[in-house]
């Protein structure tokens, strides 16, 4: 069995590059029929399927995208994707770039394998030593 890891990867890769081109068709292909997409604004809003597939179709664009740290793992027929990406998203004349915190819940299904049932998209903000700070917590280090 090949390494669920490197084909979530691969599958992220592929919805993302469908956004950047606008292929609403394939980002439909990947995500279940009741998927629901977190994005990080005040207040937060959410997208479910029909609303995310028809906003790449009307607008709601990315430009461009790169993961940076990206962790995935299985849980059961689960799993859960988490990754540090650069971002330049576009609605409207409204543009937003810059770091980002995505992450996805893909679920294994009898038919059609894996498709992503969750997302959340939040612009990450620097904080003052924040990230040094939790560093060092991590007892592996």
């Amino acid at each position: 069995m090949a390494d669920v890891a490197v084909e979530i990867e691969a599958l992220e890769l592929r919805l993302m590059r469908a956004w950047v081109a606008g292929d609403a068709k394939e980002a439909k292909k990947l995500t279940t029929r009741d998927f629901m997409c977190m994005v990080g604004t005040l207040p937060p809003q959410l997208l479910d399927r029909p609303s995310f597939v028809a906003g790449i179709e009307r607008g709601f664009a990315c430009t461009k995208f790169a993961f940076r740290e990206v962790v995935a793992r299985q849980h059961g027929k689960n799993a859960w994707f988490v990754a540090g990406a650069e971002l330049e998203l576009g609605l409207g004349n409204k543009v937003w770039s810059g770091p980002f915190l995505v992450t996805g819940l893909w679920r294994k299904g009898a038919i059609g394998g894996w498709k992503l049932a969750e997302r959340s998209i939040a612009r990450l903000e620097e904080g003052e030593g924040l990230a040094a700070a939790v560093g060092k917590l991590q007892l592996w280090k």
